[in-house]
């Protein structure tokens, strides 16, 4: 009788163990938890997705039938570059940083056609997109000078392509921008042409007022000359005497201050007074 009971107490016991078993698994896979900065989307067997979202919290769904599929809706960076062609024929390299989420109304729509990794599949496109359309606007010089309206241009344009994929984009910033070695080396050469034709202007105008001087010049050494000309005609050959008589003068005392300098009487004198002396 002690082993009977025995037995059958451990097989209400197994019995009671597995049951509870059973109802703690049917429990787990009834229940699902939402986190933080996430959204579920319900997937239906017989209905398929439900257009209603689950918020965050524990929530409860029907085993097997109903998977729940989260989403992370917080705001996200992204970064990817591409290689894009000038106005002006030069390839330019650009990275773009952009911080995107999802449209939360819109996830059972975004689940249906893109999944969960739709931000992967649509943004890195859709930049390149963007940036070859806007960047074929402008000149390459352009690119530095009206940086802010290609930001805005780009700003805009990426926001609005966006939105066709139900994303939200909340920042678009252009991080870096090179040029290529073609590019450089043009540039190098036009400010290189640009000195050239600044030192061509200079000498141009150095001649120019060369000329204007040497102008003025003769005009001043042609009035000098008349004026002489009309004191020689009033006072007759007295001025040119008078101007040779100065002159002398300076030579001689020119002359006076030199060591090196001997004076001679003219003619035959000086002979005769040697002789004179013997």
């Amino acid at each position: 009788m002690g082993s009977q009971a025995a037995v059958s107490f451990l097989t209400n016991l197994a019995k009671a163990a597995f049951g509870l078993g059973v109802s703690a698994t049917v429990l787990s896979s009834s229940i699902f938890t939402v986190d933080g900065g996430e959204r579920a989307v319900i997937f239906d067997r017989f209905r398929g997705v439900l257009d209603q979202t689950v918020g965050e919290g524990t929530h409860f769904r029907i085993p097997i039938v109903q998977s729940p599929h989260i989403f992370d809706i917080r705001t996200k960076p992204h970064t990817f570059s591409s290689v894009s062609g000038t106005k002006d024929l030069q390839m330019v390299n650009l990275t773009l940083r952009v911080l995107s989420r999802p449209e939360v109304s819109r996830l059972p729509t975004i689940f249906q056609t893109l999944g969960l990794e739709y931000d992967d599949k649509v943004l890195p496109s859709i930049g390149n997109e963007v940036l070859k359309a806007v960047v074929a606007q402008f000149n390459a010089d352009q690119l530095l000078t009206e940086r802010p309206q290609v930001s805005a241009l780009v700003r805009d344009s990426l926001i609005k392509r966006a939105r066709d994929f139900n994303i939200e984009l909340d920042d678009v910033a252009i991080t870096h921008l090179s040029y290529g070695m073609e590019f450089s080396r043009a540039v190098e050469a036009k400010q290189v042409a640009q000195q050239e034709a600044e030192r061509s202007k200079f000498v141009v105008m150095k001649a120019d007022q060369e000329r204007r001087a040497a102008v003025i010049r003769a005009e001043g050494e042609s009035e000098a000359a008349q004026l002489i000309s009309d004191a020689t005609a009033k006072a007759g050959m007295g001025l040119i005497e008078l101007r040779r008589i100065e002159a002398s003068r300076e030579v001689a005392a020119t002359l006076a201050r030199s060591p090196n300098v001997a004076y001679l009487p003219g003619g035959q004198s000086m002979l005769f007074n040697l002789n004179a002396g013997r």
